[in-house]
């Protein structure tokens, strides 16, 4: 059976740790599909050719290079039922599993027909740092129909909302610090703490 991770994230802006994530699935999965889309539980987003033109940045740069992580504009919705519809027209004989980072648990419940998203995909949970995964969470998913597992991987300590609101530029990867300082995509960008020459 051929394997498809699905890996749909705001990435406003992705780090170092959405790299890391595409680097362990490309070594899982046979094919790993990658989008940027809006999350309907956030307001004022960067416009999405910006985010998705930053994750190809990521996997250009992923050690050893990975022919297998891709980027799919078209699986881009923010109701993941729908990047589901999509995604089953691309691989319908492909088992499809869809990744989350463990912070998300709390929120699939509020998810568009979420009951419907789990009876039509596995769930992979990432440990995230800060985000422990709790057992009555898991089997509240399972009695709701999902297919979960754990990922025996950790993600790192990052986050995009740590340089959104107070500039930390450590977990940014430098070709995507550039792009952000090209672009002049983030107020944050201007602070004199975080001038990096353009590549």
């Amino acid at each position: 059976m051929f394997n498809v991770a699905l890996f749909g994230t705001s990435a406003d802006p992705p780090t170092a740790g959405h790299q890391a994530i595409l680097g362990w699935l490309g070594q899982t999965y046979d094919q790993v599909a990658v989008w940027a889309s809006d999350n309907p539980f956030k307001s004022h987003q960067t416009p999405l050719k910006h985010r998705l033109a930053m994750l190809q940045l990521l996997i250009d740069d992923l050690q050893p290079p990975r022919r297998n992580v891709r980027i799919y504009p078209e699986l881009s919705h923010s109701r993941t039922l729908y990047t589901l519809e999509a995604a089953q027209q691309l691989w319908e004989q492909a088992h499809l599993t869809l990744i989350i980072g463990s912070d998300l648990i709390s929120q699939l419940p509020n998810w568009y027909r979420i009951d419907q998203v789990l009876q039509q995909v596995d769930l992979l949970i990432i440990p995230r740092p800060g985000y422990p995964i709790q057992e009555s969470d898991l089997k509240e998913l399972r009695r709701r129909g999902a297919k979960v597992e754990i990922a025996a991987w950790t993600g790192l300590d990052t986050s995009s909302t740590a340089y959104r609101e107070q500039g930390e530029v450590e977990n940014l990867t430098p070709s995507v610090k550039a792009y952000i300082h090209r672009e002049h995509l983030y107020p944050c960008q201007d602070d004199s703490r975080e001038k990096q020459p353009i590549l």
